[in-house]
């Protein structure tokens, strides 16, 4: 295995480190919609068990990003701008939710929020895409977390919401954004418990969504 991809794998499991490599696949185009993805060939490129890559596998196929049939094995799912769009509601819905019952919390002690938006104000200066979407999503998991409602976390982490970002932030190329901007403005909602900060949460994540 090449050394960047051990080092890489200190900090994620083999499965999540084999999940971002397809997904980079699909993303990039080296496997084009309707392709046979082998998962052999996968587990000898990164001189791994088959294992970690089946369950890779079976969690893309779960956010319905691969598609398996008897006797045509896996294949890369023809997705367009309006599938990535379809889990935008759902998640503003729940965000929605959270952040109602999160303001509080987010109100007296905005921290985590605060970190995430300082680390996406870096991301912006240096048109770092990868770390965009990666404090993006961390900065909008932080806000699912504080709600404190174990029910509602499991279900937006369920929508696998990372990757759909992914997808919609490169594959659709959508013009630059100011991250760190529009993530302070609400960190600075909830800090002066404005009462429309669910509808602010909502029309945020909405605006987000793929443009069809």
């Amino acid at each position: 295995m090449a050394p960047a991809v051990v080092q890489h794998l200190v900090v994620h499991s083999l499965r999540e480190q084999i999940r971002e490599h397809i997904l980079e696949g699909i993303v990039s185009g080296r496997w084009k919609p309707g392709e046979r993805i082998v998962e052999r060939r996968i587990a000898v490129e990164l001189q791994v068990s088959q294992t970690p890559v089946r369950e890779a596998l079976r969690e893309l196929e779960a956010l319905r990003l691969i598609e398996s049939a008897p006797n045509k094995g896996v294949r890369v799912r023809s997705l367009t701008a309006a599938d990535l769009k379809e889990s935008y509601p759902v998640r503003a819905g729940l965000e929605q939710v959270a952040a109602e019952l999160a303001a509080a919390r987010l109100a007296a002690d905005p921290a985590a929020l605060e970190r995430e938006v300082a680390a996406l104000r870096e991301a912006d200066a240096a048109l770092d895409g990868e770390a965009q979407v990666r404090h993006t999503v961390a900065f909008h998991h932080e806000l699912v977390r504080a709600a404190d409602n174990a029910v509602l976390l499991h279900a937006w982490e369920s929508l696998g919401i990372e990757v759909w970002t992914t997808l919609s932030i490169r594959w659709l190329s959508p013009e630059p954004r100011p991250y760190a901007a529009e993530h302070q403005d609400i960190v600075d909602a909830f800090v002066r418990r404005d009462p429309e900060i669910c509808a602010l949460i909502k029309s945020h994540v909405l605006s987000c969504a793929p443009q069809v």
